[in-house]
């Protein structure tokens, strides 16, 4: 909840339900593709997740909670023994470090390909609608195929699959869940009227539209109570050929919707100038400020001093950080210190390995 306070900055502890952060930056979730065999975490990811154990609370990237809702090569499951196994690792590597961590439940819907899809069988989705572009497979980059829709009577199926995934990630030693709502993936396909031409009780209106991502969030809460549970939603972000006719409406039901579970946080990508909007007012943050009553986090570009500020004016309560946790595992220390930050290398970021992952050096005692 906001600590409107000019004595705040990313520095500040915050009482986040029952976690208790040393600090205000939050290490956002990045894909980065270097699961092991059957989609296990692995030594690699235990490294890479301790290093950055210094943040107020980490959330991992992107994890499918099902074999049909994996999009890429590499990315890390929560719906095996073998990966719950895995995680466990990362967990109790962070927990050692001082660190808390939350899992990012994900489901890729039609931003998938049969080559990833586990029978080889076309992706899922909202509606039938093939997505413009193309994505990165296990034989190079191919276009898009056509998605079959779901069934009405499938839905539930789907959000059971994400009710495991919370259950399983709990086994694992999280200290809670993210739900992935963004970026054009399966949650925000139903959001979204683009992606959702559907006619039943999934589909048309704001409610129906919101109603796949409410079923799920109930689900997640139920598993791990509300004050455990994060939502992340990227409003007006375009990646992944996705977009809504006035999204200041839909999210501003979908976020009304979300607010009876009394969720860890709401966490924002905002807008950028370039992000198309037909019609209504811009979705930003301080949009979400005046209908989000509980913690908000913002996320999209912030460095030392705007996140500071945006602390210190109450727009904010948290910010994730993406590329800069990644290039800098000690990133509250070198914002402490005022100290030079390491440039992330963008051509390792897919690549595979410890290069542009595990290898970025510390601060020097």
């Amino acid at each position: 909840m906001t600590q409107n306070s000019a004595n705040l900055d990313l520095f500040s502890p915050y009482q986040l339900g029952p976690l208790q952060l040393p600090n205000r930056l939050v290490m956002a979730p990045m894909t980065r593709n270097r699961a092991g065999d059957g989609n296990v975490p692995g030594a690699i990811n235990v490294t890479y997740y301790m290093q950055r154990a210094s943040a107020g609370l980490i959330v991992t990237e992107g994890t499918q909670v099902s074999p049909r809702g994996q999009g890429y090569a590499g990315t890390p499951g929560i719906h095996s023994a073998e990966q719950v196994a895995g995680w466990k690792l990362v967990t109790d590597a962070v927990h050692a470090a001082g660190g808390r961590i939350f899992a990012q439940l994900w489901h890729v819907g039609r931003i998938s390909h049969p080559s990833v899809q586990a029978d080889g069988g076309v992706p899922v989705a909202p509606s039938a609608l093939k997505p413009a572009g193309q994505i990165i497979t296990p034989n190079g980059m191919q276009d898009f195929v056509t998605p079959r829709a779901l069934e009405t009577g499938e839905v539930k199926g789907v959000v059971e699959e994400f009710r495991r995934g919370a259950a399983n990630a709990k086994r694992a030693g999280f200290d809670g869940v993210e739900l992935h709502g963004a970026n054009g993936y399966l949650i925000d396909q139903f959001l979204r009227d683009k992606t959702n031409q559907r006619t039943d009780r999934y589909g048309g209106s704001l409610v129906n539209r919101a109603r796949f991502l409410v079923e799920v969030t109930e689900a997640l809460a139920g598993e791990w109570g509300g004050d455990r549970v994060g939502v992340r939603l990227a409003p007006t972000n375009p990646f992944n050929d996705i977009a809504d006719t006035n999204p200041a409406a839909t999210f501003s039901h979908a976020v009304s919707e979300l607010a009876r579970f009394g969720l860890s946080y709401l966490h924002i990508v905002e807008p950028l100038p370039t992000d198309p909007i037909a019609s209504g007012e811009t979705p930003d943050i301080r949009f979400f400020r005046r209908i989000w009553r509980g913690t908000l986090m913002g996320n999209k570009g912030y460095d030392f001093a705007r996140a500071n500020a945006a602390i210190r004016d109450g727009g904010v309560d948290l910010v994730s950080f993406a590329t800069l946790f990644l290039a800098n595992p000690d990133l509250p220390e070198r914002f402490r210190r005022g100290a030079e930050l390491n440039a992330p290398d963008r051509p390792t970021f897919y690549a595979g390995g410890a290069k542009g992952y595990t290898d970025y050096p510390a601060l020097v005692s």
